[in-house]
């Protein structure tokens, strides 16, 4: 199978270009690298430089590979920049999505898997667990753009036949996330404290997020190319950690006594969040297998390695 994946040289997208090559599957990726890189990007994958808004290029690209599945990672994913720029969050997360449906129209390609954000489409949480069928009422222009894709994926699925998965990630974190242009508060405090520099707790680190190890995130891709329902999954661990805590583990684990410190609580962030698993569970027979300390200990290997 010939499976094009847009973001596939970020952090997200290189490890699922990974997961789809070791499956036996020809890749091709398309990133404009203004936020991955291309040492990434597994050799075995062509790679065009391209940006997804690019319409002519796009179409070119189709053209000529002629994909039997579109993975669609790239995005604009920053939610300050979104509140800043919401213009060009939209253009991006939106548009460029569109570029990429109307190519699927045009080539007669059936099959869609697309990244969404789980925490910043739902907004704050009425209850948790989040599941899908909790209200969607995104608090950030990132949030809404993301989720509004979806839209257009049940459009495209309902009037011209195309089958998609939604999957709707939580606090991604693992190796490659780069703490200088990604949303990683684990990379972020890993990368900081191994340098003996503090971390910076935004609030007063009660928020809780939902973290689930990139390899995990893989594996709800590789399930998804066998199981195209049409449907929307939070790929969530079901359960909430708390940035305090993600600080005290690393800092455990270290066995350091640095001291974070805090400044003003950020605009546009949710205050708790963390998603049940049940529905892609039940539909795919997914659950996450990496605890959040095992990860965490992954993470700082690997940055151990990397600050040598």
């Amino acid at each position: 199978m010939k499976i094009l994946v847009t973001g596939g040289a970020g952090f997200i997208g290189s490890h699922v270009v990974d997961g789809f090559i070791d499956g036996g599957h020809e890749v091709v990726v398309v990133d404009d690298l203004s936020t991955g890189f291309e040492n990434n990007i597994n050799q075995k994958a062509k790679f065009y430089k391209v940006n997804i808004c690019d319409e002519n290029k796009i179409d070119e690209i189709f053209k000529k590979e002629k994909p039997d599945v579109i993975n669609h990672h790239a995005a604009q994913m920053d939610v300050r920049r979104s509140i800043k720029e919401p213009v060009f969050d939209a253009n991006v997360n939106i548009l460029g999505s569109l570029v990429l449906l109307q190519n699927c129209l045009k080539n007669n390609i059936k099959k869609f898997i697309y990244a969404n954000s789980a925490g910043a489409s739902y907004g704050e949480p009425e209850y948790l667990p989040i599941d899908e069928k909790h209200p969607v009422n995104a608090i950030s222009e990132y949030g809404i753009s993301k989720h509004t894709v979806e839209h257009y994926l049940y459009l495209h699925n309902n009037n011209y036949g195309l089958k998609y998965v939604s999957l709707r990630y939580p606090n991604v974190f693992g190796t490659r996330q780069e703490p200088d242009n990604e949303a990683g508060v684990v990379s972020i405090f890993a990368s900081r404290m191994l340098k003996g520099k503090q971390p910076i707790i935004f609030g007063d680190g009660k928020q809780t997020r939902d973290f689930v190890f990139v390899s995990d995130i893989v594996n709800a891709n590789l399930l998804a190319l066998k199981n195209f329902t049409n449907r929307s999954y939070n790929t969530g661990s079901g359960k909430g950690t708390s940035v305090e805590e993600v600080f005290q583990t690393i800092r455990k684990k270290l066995n350091s006594d640095i001291k974070a410190m805090h400044s003003e609580e950020r605009v546009g962030e949710i205050s708790k969040c963390y998603f049940s698993y049940d529905k892609i569970n039940n539909d795919f027979g997914w659950k996450p297998k990496i605890s959040f300390e095992d990860g965490v200990t992954i993470i700082l290997d690997y940055w151990k390695k990397r600050l040598k």
